[in-house]
């Protein structure tokens, strides 16, 4: 979090950055690669600006952040939703994971789009996926007036959840994403408006129509702080939208969970009552209660074999090292099986997830367990060894 605080600062440039500066000429409707910073050409971004842009209006801003400073990837996954509903896009191409640049690269990003067009100071919004995730989070954290993030496959910087955030989050996971389970806690936890979308897939940006879900969720919240003018057709447009999406006559789990989400969503903003009621019934059902406790139970499960086998990892320096390398031995082939099945389940998804997860993360420096690792290493198309 330290290397972050000085994050907050960008924020200033709001207030100092005449609203009147002219636009510097570039094109609409169009992504542009590289734009470089004015008096700082080592850091540059990509950049959309939507079609009805003018410089007479103050236009909402997502500032993105690639774990691997590709800027064009967060703005090419925003440009539909950025153009339906006006906002500016400015993806860093030099904010990545593990660089100590991170802060530089987000205020002079942002310093150089205040400066450029006339942004709404109440709807500044960040994004991220994985590393950029946390950038986005810890930024939020640490400057205050953020209207909201949207965090693809990674939580806060220091993992930890939180009852109440000062922004509106919206968050996605993929049903095979190593930050599945941080993503669900997170979720979990918080009180604060929050919403989560789980989709199928892994460790990713989310895609385009997802992206404009995430979009139209923070117009909701935007209109219910009041920092947005209330839009009835805008309003309506959206209802539709999540409605339709839910068969008529459906009584799983996530028709649940979705009917719950529109009410939380839209109270204040439409008669919701209706929406509430069958919530209400669907919560009541016995099928509906034993899916949300296996849900739950699924979320403890993975979390309890992560914690053992870095509890384990942790050994391996320790005066038990063999017992806990025969453990991992015995994890890793067990978690490969499970991951390499024929057929989706609880039990693959959840091996493919933790598997990915400890590939990912530091691994301890003994060859006999990176041997182990590089054996059972959870790939798509292997199959397991025995």
């Amino acid at each position: 979090m330290k290397l972050f605080c000085r994050a907050a600062a960008w924020l200033l440039a709001v207030s100092l950055v005449d609203a009147a500066a002219p636009q510097l000429s570039l094109p609409v409707g169009q992504i542009i690669d590289r734009v470089f910073c004015v008096g700082d050409d080592t850091q540059s971004y990509a950049l959309f600006i939507p079609p009805g842009y003018t410089h007479d209006r103050p236009s909402p801003v997502i500032f993105a952040f690639d774990p691997g400073a590709r800027g064009r990837t967060p703005v090419d996954r925003y440009q539909a939703a950025a153009a339906r509903y006006g906002y500016i896009v400015a993806g860093s191409n030099n904010s990545r994971n593990g660089s100590p640049d991170t802060v530089h690269a987000v205020s002079a990003m942002s310093m150089d789009v205040l400066s450029r067009f006339n942004i709404d100071p109440r709807r500044v919004y960040l994004a991220g996926m994985s590393g950029g995730a946390r950038v986005a989070l810890a930024t939020a954290l640490t400057a205050p007036g953020i209207a909201g993030v949207i965090a693809s496959s990674a939580g806060y910087p220091d993992s930890q959840p939180r009852r109440a955030v000062p922004f509106a989050l919206f968050a996605t996971a993929g049903t095979e994403d190593f930050n599945h389970i941080e993503m669900r806690l997170l979720d979990r936890a918080l009180t604060t408006p929050h919403h989560l979308t789980v989709f199928t897939g892994g460790h990713t940006w989310l895609s385009s129509a997802l992206a404009l879900e995430a979009v139209q969720w923070m117009e909701l919240q935007a209109m219910k702080s009041g920092i947005a003018p209330r839009d009835a057709q805008k309003i309506d447009e959206i209802l539709t939208a999540r409605t339709s999406a839910i068969p008529a006559n459906s009584t799983d789990a996530a028709s649940y969970l979705a009917l719950q989400a529109i009410v939380a969503d839209f109270d204040g903003l439409s008669d919701v009552s209706s929406f509430a009621v069958r919530a209400d019934a669907l919560g009541k059902t016995s099928a509906v209660h034993a899916a949300l406790k296996r849900d739950r139970a699924e979320d403890d499960r993975e979390a309890d074999v992560s914690q053992n086998a870095y509890a384990a990892q942790n050994r391996l320096s320790g005066d038990d090292r063999f017992v806990a390398l025969a453990e991992l031995r015995e994890t890793w082939k067990n978690l490969s099986k499970q991951a390499n099945a024929d057929n989706d389940s609880a039990e693959r998804r959840i091996a493919r997830r933790v598997l990915a997860g400890l590939a990912a993360g530091v691994l301890p420096q003994d060859p006999e367990y990176l041997a182990i690792v590089a054996r059972y290493r959870w790939r798509p198309s292997a199959r397991p060894p025995q």
